[in-house]
């Protein structure tokens, strides 16, 4: 069970006691992503996450910081989105304390040293080329722009080139001083540690950060009359493809419904598109639908791998599945299995002190509201099979239809033609 706690200066702590557990997991969630950037600081939020391991006060390099970490045995990491940038240590029960300091220093006191800013300039523009040589990741990413067009929804977490290259000092610490605020931040402790000795050591190292108004963000636009499709042309023995929907926020209830409905679709080796798309045309070896929701606005994703020369076929056989799932009820065995499938996958995945806190975590840094695992499982288990077909038909439209490839082809236009449901 959780407790939480709000500390004076707005400052939110979520406790989660794991009695037993070998590890524990610090985690530290800040409302700062991509969305909340503008065009010429695109990029900064993750520049941020990866500035805040090069050094501290009492830490002065990134030598010192993965040194401490790793002496621990630590697994630490950090990570940036489009609404929310995390770090976290995951330490043996008995280390918990070691990672709150270290954690809280890189939150704190980071350095920002401009030696460091020009180096890292260079390993994030690495990082970027890397995701360019991955077309299985890259093609997501074309989806979003593609979906949100020149807006912060639409733009890469990791920013352009160019753009990386412009971030400097001045720009960090203003971009910091706007968005990591008490207010906005949120801290996860997830093991087996002393729940009033915890809270008060967090008390006492976060609590004197004083109180600052949080710059918010500009609400999502969107835009869409009929399909649209985005082809990158690139050498390659296998094309990469995303069908994208535009679907619910995090707030919206019916998400519930979307879930069992991605399951269906695409959540496991017996789902409809696996059999259709792998087992049956032996067109691709991944297929798995996903659905993303955010602040104030979610998308839906179906993504596979495809043989080059059955892309045509692949596009139409998942949109046949889809207006399937739209016409005909799903039978009662079929939508247990995919709940059952749901809820197993949600118990073993919480078995972890780090998968623990950012259950929590995440809930509580984007709608300050959270649902227990039980609560969870008893909203996947009320799903009806006429839910999940007033869903299919809300959101599988013409209007929020979209089709992102990265593949062998020179023109798009053999993949515009026809494409609708």
């Amino acid at each position: 069970m959780y407790k939480k706690h709000i500390l004076k200066n707005g400052l939110r702590v979520i406790l989660i006691s794991m009695p037993k557990s070998l590890a524990a997991t610090f985690l530290v969630l800040v409302e700062a992503g991509s969305k909340y950037e503008n065009k010429e600081i695109n990029g900064i939020s993750h520049f941020l996450e990866h500035m805040c391991f090069k050094g501290t006060k009492k830490r002065p390099s990134a030598l010192a910081i993965s040194s401490e970490m790793e002496s621990l045995g630590a697994v630490y990491n950090a990570f940036t989105g489009n609404e929310a940038t995390g770090y976290f240590a995951k330490v043996g029960a008995d280390k918990i304390d070691n990672a709150l300091d270290i954690i809280s220093d890189m939150y704190i006191n980071p350095l920002f040293e401009e030696k460091e800013i020009e180096k890292e300039k260079g390993v994030i523009i690495e990082e970027i080329n890397m995701y360019e040589d991955l077309p299985m990741r890259k093609v997501h990413e074309n989806l979003t722009e593609l979906v949100y067009g020149d807006q912060p929804a639409g733009w890469p977490i990791a920013g352009k080139k160019e753009g990386v290259l412009a971030i400097n000092r001045e720009r960090l610490i203003n971009y910091r001083k706007n968005h990591y605020v008490p207010g906005a931040t949120t801290i996860v402790v997830a093991g087996d540690f002393n729940e009033k000795q915890m809270l008060k050591k967090i008390e006492k190292v976060f609590g004197v950060i004083p109180k600052s108004l949080k710059s918010g963000k500009n609400k999502v636009t969107e835009v869409q009359s009929k399909p649209m499709v985005s082809l990158e042309t690139k050498k390659s023995d296998q094309t990469h493809l995303v069908l994208g929907f535009r679907s619910f926020d995090t707030f919206d209830k019916r998400r519930y419904i979307l879930g069992v409905l991605c399951d269906i679709l695409g959540g496991g080796m017996s789902s409809r598109l696996f059999q259709k798309v792998r087992e049956e045309l032996g067109a691709a070896y991944y297929v798995n639908c996903g659905n993303s929701a955010y602040t104030d606005h979610g998308l839906l994703a179906i993504s596979a791998g495809v043989d080059n020369t059955k892309v045509e076929i692949v596009i139409k056989a998942i949109l046949g599945e889809i207006n399937k799932i739209k016409k005909t009820e799903i039978s009662k065995a079929e939508l247990d299995k995919s709940k059952n499938h749901i809820i197993g996958r949600l118990m073993i995945g919480l078995e972890t002190s780090d998968a623990v806190a950012e259950f929590y975590g995440d809930q509580e840094i984007f709608k300050e509201k959270i649902l227990t695992p039980e609560q969870l499982i008893k909203k996947i288990k009320s799903v009806s099979a006429k839910d999940i077909k007033k869903v299919a038909n809300d959101i599988f439209k013409n209007s929020g239809l979209n089709l992102a490839l990265i593949g062998p082809f020179e023109n798009k236009t053999q993949f515009e033609r026809g494409f609708s449901l």
